[in-house]
């Protein structure tokens, strides 16, 4: 069974879904989403171990204390094999470092791919956790980020990274 939950986070709303004791995604969210009672809830009352466990991870993320996460993920059957690719190379990049959309590419099929890397990136269903915050632009700018360049600044930010404005 589906379970949700929207946490709210010094970047904004956070929208938590788990199945089957794994988190299956993490999106950001509108604080509409969350007053408008879309299915889910924002107090733990209730809540099952797994979204109570990345609840934690997430605070403790976010303050300063936690580098790696160890709540489980599943893509399922989300994406192609390709995608499923880059979102499990995404996990190796290490807190508080970058890796170019070129690098990126290289390490996932080729230097030509990094159109298909960049498109990956925006639909990684577990943001954060899956860190695609952290891949850049070969010259060190930020590049795009589907929770809007300034979540990704902040996210880099947080992780000790000061990186240039395009």
């Amino acid at each position: 069974m589906k379970e949700t939950y929207f946490m709210e986070t010094p970047i904004g709303w956070l929208k938590i879904v788990s199945e089957a004791d794994t988190i299956i995604a993490l999106d950001y969210a509108d604080e509409a989403d969350v007053v408008e009672g879309e299915d889910g809830r924002n107090d733990l009352e209730g809540a099952s171990g797994v979204i109570r466990q990345c609840v934690r991870e997430l605070e403790e993320y976010f303050a300063g204390s936690r580098t790696t996460f160890e709540v489980p993920v599943s893509f399922g059957h989300k994406g192609t094999e390709f995608q499923q690719k880059v979102w499990r190379r995404l996990r190796e990049i290490p807190y508080g470092e970058t890796l170019s959309y070129k690098a990126l590419a290289a390490d996932c099929g080729g230097p030509n791919h990094s159109r298909a890397v960049a498109n990956a990136n925006g639909r990684n269903p577990i943001s954060i956790i899956v860190p695609c915050h952290r891949v850049i632009a070969s010259d060190g700018t930020l590049g795009g980020y589907t929770g809007g360049v300034g979540k990704k600044r902040r996210l880099l930010e947080r992780e000790g990274l000061d990186i240039r404005p395009k």
